[in-house]
């Protein structure tokens, strides 16, 4: 009795501070746990509420500060390893590649053990596959290393999908999601940034020691602050996931969400990789400091992802996606002015358009799941990271034939293929 009323207690309190703490102001009402005796009682919503988001933003922050992190570096690799341009984008690619395999065993693992425990390892695991790519002498090594890191980022992705699905109210889920997100973008953008940085003032090993330290410390926080779930529920069996997992694939609404969000990082992966080489060279001649700070454009995402949060829940993830899709259209086709201001601006509505889409579609896998819901998420990030893999590959037989207006003309192609599949199959 006394484990339900603590249960109960907890679960009033998530409810409060998902719809409370998103707003501009203070929360409404304060809802006071109800005392078990020999035990402390929960904390208030305002303490509960920072805790959460913040929380949630540094696990974000944490495990997407490695996951692109060697962006800016492609030309310098380019000349430091005395290599192509689409094999230097392989240091991308095995993270990615690696994410893709391990999801489905991340969500599986969550599903069994719980969620707070398998996000913590997760963070853990990508810090010491971080510090551990300082220490590579050869191409291959460091593309080692970096599928070390990929291994460890569906353990965060999945996981804290299912999490926010299962604990946040349903009204509050995009909201609460766009926490989460926001922390991974403006993670996104500090890895590159400082790795750019580090690099052109040092030497690139060390920005890896720099990052590894960050996800450590964005991993200590994370389980200090991270409430502990309250409405999960063990899924049984291994063998019984596995079934499980056979029904997602049946799962009409989950199968167009995989879809969406395997095109939409396919998309900004593919810009994201190639404009380096595009903006290092002629007219442009930017180096890594340059490249490096073209991602602060994520920060214009991360401003937003918060709003678009909003605009999911009163209009619904379709049309959200639809008009976010629209913005990095036009984006993308801005990159072909030979103007650097023209092309930041491009890529700062690409990026935000991008952001909104991901938060559409990852709100949406834990509703249209139902049940065993890290499992779904771990399918959804393995499909997502999937066309992260192609998105650093396939552009580069584009870029080779026709540089970077050949890559400009796929990338197009891939979000109207994304705009399709939301409009037909997405019924949220």
């Amino acid at each position: 009795m006394q484990n339900q009323v603590t249960a109960s207690a907890r679960r009033t309190i998530f409810s409060e501070l998902t719809t409370n703490a998103v707003s501009s102001g203070p929360p409404e009402r304060i809802v006071t746990p109800l005392p078990v005796p020999g035990k402390a009682t929960a904390p208030t919503v305002p303490q509960a509420a920072w805790g959460l988001h913040v929380a949630l933003f540094l696990t974000g922050f944490g495990a997407f500060l490695n996951l692109n992190a060697t962006q800016p570096l492609l030309p310098l690799f380019r000349g430091v390893f005395q290599a192509s341009e689409l094999a230097v984008s392989l240091t991308v690619s095995a993270a990615a590649f690696a994410v893709a395999l391990a999801a489905p065993v991340a969500g599986l693992i969550a599903d069994l053990l719980g969620r707070k425990r398998v996000i913590v390892g997760a963070m853990l695991g990508t810090a010491l596959g971080t510090v551990l790519a300082a220490t590579a002498q050869t191409l291959p090594q460091l593309i080692g290393w970096r599928f070390l890191q990929g291994v460890f980022v569906p353990g965060v992705a999945a996981v804290v999908m299912a999490y926010v699905s299962e604990e946040s109210p349903a009204a509050t889920v995009g909201r609460t999601m766009a926490t989460y997100v926001t922390g991974s973008v403006v993670g996104g953008f500090a890895g590159r940034f400082l790795n750019g940085v580090v690099a052109a003032h040092w030497s690139w090993r060390a920005g890896f020691v720099l990052l590894g330290a960050a996800t450590f410390f964005s991993a200590g926080i994370t389980a200090w602050r991270l409430p502990p779930s309250t409405a999960f529920v063990r899924q049984g069996t291994p063998a019984g996931l596995l079934r499980t997992l056979g029904r997602h694939l049946h799962n009409t609404r989950l199968l167009a969400l995989y879809a969406v969000g395997m095109t939409v990082l396919l998309s900004l992966v593919a810009t994201f990789t190639y404009v380096n080489f595009y903006l290092a060279d002629p007219p442009f001649h930017l180096g890594p400091s340059g490249l490096a700070a073209l991602f602060t454009v994520y920060l214009v995402g991360a401003a937003i992802t918060p709003i678009s949060g909003r605009l999911i829940d009163r209009w619904g993830g379709r049309r959200a996606l639809l008009g976010a899709v629209s913005f990095s259209a036009i984006g993308i086709l801005l990159t072909l002015v030979p103007r650097l201001p023209v092309v930041v601006l491009g890529l700062t509505l690409l990026s935000s358009g991008v952001f909104a889409c991901q938060a559409a579609a990852s709100s949406g896998v834990g509703q249209a799941a139902g049940q065993a819901r890290s499992s779904a998420a771990g399918l959804y990030v393995s499909v997502y990271y999937f066309g992260g893999t192609l998105g650093s590959i396939v552009p580069g037989l584009f870029w080779t034939a026709t540089g970077w207006p050949g890559c400009v003309a796929f990338i197009l192609a891939i979000q109207l293929l994304t705009a399709w599949i939301a409009y037909a199959w997405w019924d949220g």
